[in-house]
């Protein structure tokens, strides 16, 4: 049985390389610590490269207040920049107010460059498979890639790995899916179709409106760019496939005749149990094939279509999340509630696609259309100095359902980059660092928390 014989050290491990991993490996970097992140693939991103999770959403209200930046927000305008993202469009499908398309390639590349100008020591192709902790603290990690294994010290832990895969090696306590039966919201394997006629969607829309989501801007889409669609209720009930969804979604780009196709679904899948990942994967890339083939053939505008991509890995909505010192309820949500421990807002609705039914169930923030996130969600019991950001916050499983989308994802992950950075300063665990100190350096930051 072979050894970790190499150890790197550093002051804070980000482990995940998704978009909450690269905001708070930038943020930590950026504190002056010594910071290294570790990811299983060759390129950064996680579920928005893997996954083809596109676009983002959302940055604003349903009213169109931005209560995202940060991170987040300069990560979006150096993609501009380099003209591959038109920033926040209107969301077509009429679900939230924006939605943000970015290339992905494009997104891989700068991810990197930001990560190096912030100091970070990037590891990829690197899987972590072990924990070390001694009198509930991390001692080390370790890590197994193509030159062996090797073990990660550092004083501060952040798991962002979106299944609270550290955290649950750590022996802090996990909760997963439903809390009445352990079910979890469906996977999709998301595909890309080029040689779309968008002209033609959107003229079909504007003839057709009782075939589309009843909250599609139907007076405004005259003049608006078609972003994205939701409906064909018609064409998809007539067609009978074996998928146990009810209407088609796709968003449009990054190219002018492109679109991401958001419709298989994949149900009664655990997204951390190796067996049902590998069925999980077999059966969304059948029902890519399912849906390709329904579209070209059914819906106007798809007629001379075809697959130009497909993910390298399905994309998981929920698996694991932390039990952690507070988690984030579904009235704190709905109700708009506010935390004196904020370290970032969100105007995303709660959005539970359903684990076994045909349906989503969504539920909209009341009040200024925002809601708090407490620290306290990022804190985990019994390890005191791990941090976690992104999908494995501390929530309820619906809550999980609005701070599990991008935005809200580099939001808590420059937040937990954020305070691992005070708490090396000073030399205190996380959860003893001053709010504070830690709500001024965020909004030094440009994150919203007013």
């Amino acid at each position: 049985m072979s050894t970790a014989s190499q150890t790197i050290k550093a002051d804070i491990v980000v482990i995940g390389g998704g978009p909450a991993g690269v905001c708070a490996a930038i943020a930590a970097g950026r504190s002056g610590a010594s910071t290294v992140l570790i990811e299983r693939y060759g390129f950064v991103g996680g579920m928005s490269t893997a996954a083809l999770v596109y676009p983002w959403m959302t940055f604003h209200t349903t009213a169109g207040k931005q209560v995202i930046r940060g991170l987040g927000q300069e990560i979006i305008d150096r993609l501009a920049a380099q003209g591959a993202s038109p920033g926040h469009l209107r969301d077509t499908v009429g679900f939230v107010h924006t939605i943000t398309p970015y290339h992905p390639e494009v997104y891989k590349i700068l991810a990197v460059d930001m990560l190096k100008e912030a100091g970070v020591r990037l590891l990829l192709h690197s899987f972590t498979d072990a924990v070390q902790v001694t009198d509930g603290h991390i001692q080390s990690i370790q890590v197994t890639g193509k030159s062996g294994r090797f073990n990660v010290e550092g004083s501060i832990f952040i798991d962002t790995t979106g299944d609270a895969d550290i955290a649950y090696l750590s022996g802090a306590p996990c909760l997963k899916g439903r809390e009445e039966d352990g079910k979890t919201q469906p996977m999709t394997m998301k595909f890309r179709m080029r040689g779309v006629d968008l002209a033609k969607v959107k003229q079909y829309m504007l003839d057709h409106p009782d075939e589309f989501y009843r909250k599609t801007p139907f007076a405004e889409l005259p003049d608006l760019p078609l972003s994205g669609v939701m409906g064909y209720f018609k064409h998809w009930k007539e067609a009978n496939l074996p998928i146990n969804r009810d209407q088609v979604l796709f968003f449009t780009g990054p190219n002018e005749d492109e679109v991401l196709v958001n419709t298989t679904r994949v149900q009664g899948m655990d997204g951390t149990n190796i067996e049902d990942l590998t069925e999980a994967e077999t059966l969304g890339r059948k029902q890519v094939m399912q849906v390709a083939d329904f579209m070209t053939k059914s819906l106007p505008g798809f007629e001379r279509a075809s697959i130009s991509q497909v993910g390298a890995q399905i994309g998981v909505r929920e698996t694991r999340r932390i039990d952690g010192v507070y988690a984030l309820q579904v009235a704190d949500v709905v109700e708009g509630r506010r935390f004196d421990d904020v370290i970032a807002r969100s105007g995303y609705p709660i959005d539970i696609h359903d684990p076994s039914g045909k349906g989503v169930t969504a539920a909209w923030v009341e009040g200024d259309g925002a809601y708090d996130i407490p620290y306290r969600c990022l804190l985990p019991q019994g390890i005191r100095n791990l941090l976690t950001g992104g999908r494995c916050i501390s929530t309820t499983h619906e809550a999980l359902a609005t701070t599990r989308l991008t935005p809200s994802c580099m939001a808590t992950g420059q937040a937990a980059g954020t305070a691992a950075g005070i708490a090396i300063r000073h030399g205190l665990n996380p959860g003893d660092i001053n709010i504070a100190e830690l709500q001024q350096a965020l909004r030094d930051g440009d994150a919203v928390l007013d």
